[in-house]
């Protein structure tokens, strides 16, 4: 028997109103769940035959690792200016934002005034950001600025946010911890999902390969891991539209990966993997300074929804201290944290903001004129993300 990640809906009676848990309904199967199960394979069939449920095999996952700085980016703070951040007329206050990622080091300047901040672990390996990534992103989002430093967050107005350890201090994790915290992030009412990390199907194969599957029958095998994989997240993000009525409709942005070599050849384009790939998951390209305007990261994969700051982003680290790194592991917070303003933004004009229309605002506000001509939307998607200047 092999380990399995199901996912069950939780039947048509669940409920839940705008302020308290109501609990199931008569009839109802009980709350969505997301457990892990040794199946037979006459199990996982009949899993599979159950419209309430879906069942993929744990697949390994991992941030999108970083590159370092490029020699003189040093100085890593152009992100908050070219999305417009620094002149806008919100900062994010009232909106909810929640990080899945590595963890976060509470303890640093630029998170000690934040009381709101709720931590959970799904590793098993304890609390903390051992790694430094998930704190770095965090910082991104919603860190204060940092005496001697300067500003370091896009939304600082951001008083609760939910930071979800879903990759230990290796930056590794399996999928069911992702799926739990998506769940976790839903029922406390997240309005913002930031990830940055990837579903590592090329690490899957290799690890098959290494205790001596045939290389043909270990890729089918990461593949349909892959697939059933894809088909859990996308039943979580159905959840998550459902929940819409009840005013609970978050928004779920992922990094699009670092797997693409420009710099070998322009054609060397990967296309945006899981989570990115997901059903109304919004992807995040890397964008990067050149004279004039800015050009899509060599690194940055294809396909995505938008693109953001990704090169020479310097953000929070563990420890209190501060980092300059590269990634659509950077890009992603970027417009997490353009979305919190626009969130608020449209609170403030009247509107109840969603998933939907924050989508909405995002696209149809992006900049095309700073991109080169050699780059087009399969390489940098809608646009580069800005944020409200004025209520929408």
């Amino acid at each position: 028997m092999k380990e399995y990640v199901i996912f069950r809906r939780g039947g048509p009676g669940f409920r839940e109103t705008t302020g308290q848990r109501a609990g199931p309904a008569s009839g109802s199967a009980g709350r969505p769940s997301v457990t892990v199960e040794r199946v037979p394979e006459k199990g996982v069939a009949e899993i599979a035959a159950d419209p309430e449920a879906e069942a993929a095999p744990l697949m390994p996952t991992g941030l999108i690792k970083p590159f370092a700085a490029s020699e003189g980016g040093e100085s890593g703070d152009w992100g908050i200016a070219a999305v417009g951040a620094d002149r806008s007329a919100f900062d994010g206050q009232g909106v909810t934002v929640a990080v899945l990622d590595t963890g976060i080091d509470r303890e640093h300047p630029a998170f000690k005034a934040i009381d709101g901040i709720v931590t959970k672990d799904f590793t098993g390996s304890g609390e903390g950001d051992g790694n430094g990534h998930g704190t770095h992103c965090a910082g991104t989002i919603f860190g204060r600025d940092i005496e001697g430093v300067g500003r370091i967050g896009i939304a600082r107005g951001v008083t609760r946010a939910l930071v979800g350890k879903v990759l230990d201090g290796d930056g590794g994790g399996q999928s069911d911890m992702v799926f739990k915290a998506l769940t976790w992030a839903l029922d406390e009412r997240a309005d913002i999902i930031s990830m940055s990390l990837g579903f590592d199907f090329p690490g899957m194969v290799r690890g098959l390969i290494e205790d001596n599957w045939p290389a043909d029958l270990a890729t089918s095998t990461a593949l349909e891991a892959y697939r059933s994989n894809l088909r859990v997240f996308d039943a979580i993000m159905d959840l998550l539209k459902a929940r819409a009525a009840f005013g609970v409709s978050p928004l779920v942005i992922a990094a699009a990966g670092n797997e693409s070599r420009r710099r070998l050849d322009p054609r060397y384009r990967i296309a945006a993997s899981l989570p990115g790939a997901a059903n109304d998951v919004v992807s995040v390209a890397a964008v990067g300074r050149r004279e004039g305007g800015y050009s899509v990261a060599d690194f940055s994969n294809s396909f995505a929804t938008l693109s953001a700051p990704g090169v020479d982003i310097r953000s929070t680290w563990p420890g209190g201290g501060v980092n300059t790194i590269s990634g659509t592991s950077m890009a992603c917070p970027h417009v997490a944290g353009v979305a919190a303003l626009w969130w608020q933004s449209l609170r403030h004009g009247g509107r109840t903001p969603t998933a939907k229309n924050v989508t909405a605002r995002l696209v149809s506000n992006v900049r095309k004129d700073v991109l080169g001509p050699e780059f087009n939307e399969i390489d940098y998607g809608q646009g580069f993300v800005m944020a409200p200047l004025v209520s929408a």
